[in-house]
């Protein structure tokens, strides 16, 4: 089973990540699978199982919950262009291709800026960092890991 994760970016780019069978953790600590070092997303904030023949999404006790399809949940079975919230980063799912690229949803990380021009945030993937600017938003970020998987540092501003 291939279950990926599709984020949006504010022009429309799209970035996915592949999840592993088994455990797949998403949260602010450095050894998540996939990480968002926002002070809304807990340390560990939530948890992806793929198996042969099952995709559950789990909350591991954030204090701001982890949606799915608008709806708090602490654990769901997921299906192919469902709608996962963690803190302000919204991912599509795919399961084994379903739906396909022309029909995945668009979503997009809800990211706020303030009005003093803040930067948005970083987000990285496990054992790799990535920077951002006011001019990058975590999937420009996100993408450079994509292309560089033996890395450990990634500098956004690179064309890829």
């Amino acid at each position: 089973m291939v279950v990926k994760l599709i984020m949006f970016r504010e022009d429309g780019q799209r970035r996915e990540f592949t999840l592993v069978s088994g455990p797949n953790t998403i949260g602010r600590k450095e050894d998540c699978d996939i990480r968002i070092p926002l002070p809304e997303v807990s340390r560990r904030h939530a948890e992806i199982l793929v198996e042969e023949q099952s995709v559950v999404l789990r909350d591991l006790g954030a204090a701001n919950g982890t949606y799915l399809n608008s709806r708090r949940i602490v654990e769901e079975d997921l299906e192919p262009g469902d709608q996962i919230v963690i803190g302000p980063v919204v991912f599509a799912v795919q399961i084994d291709g379903d739906p396909d690229d022309d029909d995945i949803m668009v979503v997009r990380s809800r990211v706020s800026r303030s009005s003093a021009g803040e930067s948005e945030p970083t987000v990285t993937t496990s054992r790799h960092v990535a920077t951002s600017s006011e001019d990058v938003d975590p999937i420009a970020a996100l993408e450079a890991l994509a292309s560089s998987a033996d890395q450990t540092a990634i500098n956004p501003d690179e064309e890829q």
